[in-house]
């Protein structure tokens, strides 16, 4: 709620501000989030003395804002009435880009943040997300104590996002609500939003044009992105992780930055992560002589012939790009010289993808959680004959697979540490389950193995999988019995389940589902347990899981459900969509 619609009376609003900068207690009646706001300023160390010219902020070198905005407010600026009002824009952070007109105090700030200047109707306008007043005493300056403003917020047509405000500022006048401005300050911001959404639409065309002649040919690997937009092809889709999109983006652009910025339009390679599986070969898109985005084509990365294959099917099941990716890196670490780490919650399959990997070279398996305590420093032979150091560390045909890290004694975990420090090439394997913080000691051994790990995902993560899981989980069926089915509702309900246990407990539950069943036909969503048939309990959100999930639903809204078109807006995969949808789902109360 907003000063706007319940206004004070001024008069006792300006005792009341004395009383609050001389330190006297507050008379009743002062609205609550005036006080709030006055506080911030004081917490911020804002002087309510501050007069005079302030030094122009560092703007951005390029602004999209101010380059669409400048000629659209100028023509509007027109209609001010020169001697009293002044029409102004800020970017996202409240830095003042542009004014025009005179109003009292207006070149006393050219940053807006209540951090620099205190409440003022900018500031609330981009936090509350909608047109907000602000009136006399109400500002923490006393230069603003004869000035009345309106702002109104400027969102992005693409994204939805904040990217600055409007503000018409005039002498007082709150004895008129809303503000004689505010019509002119709706409709600046309205023809500014108009504006970077015709500029928008052209740059997306440009961007379009360049992906349609770039996929001409059936079954290419193209993606085209601009830091907001994706467009990638069914074959891009299959080769591509998220990660090598992510690079594509970050990597690209910072290049291209520097080789496009003199005009070159040459295409070129540039380095993808390691596991990435392709190589791009980048071309910008420029439009009105700007590098607006890029278009990558993807080839695949020839394998070599004398490489093992990427991992053998067996108990390794699922093509989802996360789960892909991780097996696509590990196995790519797997065959070159050093130690391997594999991170991942509990039931991942952490140690079924290192026994795939260490696959057919007999590795020595050590278990923390069952010993602790394994004196790998000590004398304690192995199955091998030999102090396990000296069995794993000079025999180099049989690696070492060492599982639940976590659970190391700390002797055991220096003599790691120095093994490392004098063997950094060494045929090792280690598996590590996040919980505590781990103490100094280990963390030395994370930080060693860092540049080296695989993170497995979460069930949740890709819960497209368990469809592929289910029949590799299901104990062999009795001579002429049928195999284990699902109904499709059951099968939405266990996509649905977070699986706080993984492939695990979703093993588990699919063994004892075929042990006590007593019917036959599929398995139904009511044969489930409670926890898995009712779906996951509505939690509370974080504000950021709220951010998030607003700014999801606004996308929604403005692309009319289109998931596709709003996930692409919103620079993120459609399958992310989907999953971040499936875990907000609720009720959505900040916790």
């Amino acid at each position: 709620m907003t000063t706007a619609e319940h206004p004070p009376a001024l008069a006792p609003l300006r005792q009341a501000r004395e009383r609050f900068l001389t330190g006297r207690p507050l008379p009743d009646g002062v609205p609550d989030d005036i006080v709030a706001a006055w506080r911030r300023a004081r917490f911020f160390g804002v002087r309510p003395d501050l007069d005079g010219p302030a030094p122009e902020p560092a703007h951005p070198a390029d602004s999209p804002l101010l380059e669409a905005a400048r000629p659209v407010l100028a023509r509007i600026a027109s209609a001010l009435d020169a001697a009293g009002s002044a029409l102004i824009l800020t970017d996202e952070r409240l830095r003042v880009l542009w004014s025009a007109g005179s109003a009292p105090g207006d070149d006393a700030c050219r940053d807006l943040s209540e951090r620099e200047v205190g409440h003022n109707s900018a500031a609330l306008a981009l936090r509350t997300r909608r047109r907000a007043e602000v009136h006399g005493p109400e500002h923490f300056l006393d230069v603003w104590q004869d000035v009345s403003a309106v702002s109104v917020p400027l969102l992005s047509p693409e994204t939805g996002q904040a990217l600055g405000t409007v503000t018409v500022a005039s002498g007082l006048c709150a004895g008129c609500r809303p503000h004689p401005g505010a019509a002119l300050a709706e409709s600046a911001a309205a023809a500014v939003e108009a504006e970077l959404r015709a500029r928008a639409r052209t740059a997306e065309r440009a961007l379009l044009d360049a992906y349609e002649r770039a996929a001409r040919e059936n079954g290419r690997a193209v993606v085209a992105l601009d830091g907001r937009n994706r467009v990638v092809s069914e074959a891009a889709a299959r080769l591509a992780s998220p990660q090598v999109l992510e690079a594509l983006e970050r990597a690209a652009l910072e290049r291209a930055t520097r080789a496009w910025g003199r005009g070159s339009a040459e295409s070129y390679d540039i380095p993808l992560p390691e596991g990435a599986g392709c190589t791009a070969e980048i071309t910008p898109v420029r439009h009105d002589g700007r590098v607006l985005g890029l278009v990558a084509v993807l080839e695949p990365r020839p394998v070599e012939s004398a490489a093992a294959p990427l991992c053998p099917a067996g108990s390794l099941v699922g093509s989802s790009v996360p789960w892909r990716h991780a097996v696509a890196r590990a196995a790519a670490l797997a065959r070159t010289e050093g130690p391997l780490l594999v991170v991942g919650e509990r039931g991942t399959g952490k140690a079924a993808l290192a026994l795939e990997l260490l696959d057919g070279k007999a590795p020595l398996v050590v278990d923390a959680a069952e010993s602790p305590e394994l004196d790998l420093n000590g004398d304690e032979r192995g199955e091998t004959g030999v102090p396990l150091t000296e069995g794993w560390g000079r025999t180099g045909d049989r690696p070492l697979l060492l599982r639940h890290a976590e659970r190391l004694a700390q002797p055991d975990v220096a003599a790691l540490n120095s093994l490392l420090d004098e063997r950094p090439d060494v045929h090792l394997v280690v598996t590590y389950t996040p919980g505590t913080p781990p103490g100094p000691c280990l963390q030395r051994l994370l930080d060693t193995l860092a540049a080296r790990s695989v993170t497995v995902p979460a069930l949740r993560e890709r819960p497209e999988d368990i469809r592929e899981l289910l029949p590799v989980l299901a104990p062999r069926p009795a001579p002429g019995s049928p195999p284990l089915t699902w109904t499709l509702d059951a099968l939405r309900a266990l996509e649905q389940h977070p699986w706080p246990g993984n492939v695990t407990e979703l093993a588990h539950l699919v063994r004892a589902l075929a042990s006590q069943r007593r019917v036959s036909g599929p398995v139904r969503r009511g044969e489930l347990p409670d926890p898995v048939r009712e779906g996951p309990a509505g939690r509370s959100l974080s504000p950021m899981e709220l951010a998030e999930r607003a700014a999801i639903l606004e996308a929604l809204r403005r692309h009319g459900g289109n998931k596709a078109r709003a996930a692409a807006a919103l620079g993120i995969a459609r399958a992310t969509l989907y999953r971040k949808l499936r875990e907000y789902q609720g009720p959505a109360s900040v916790r």
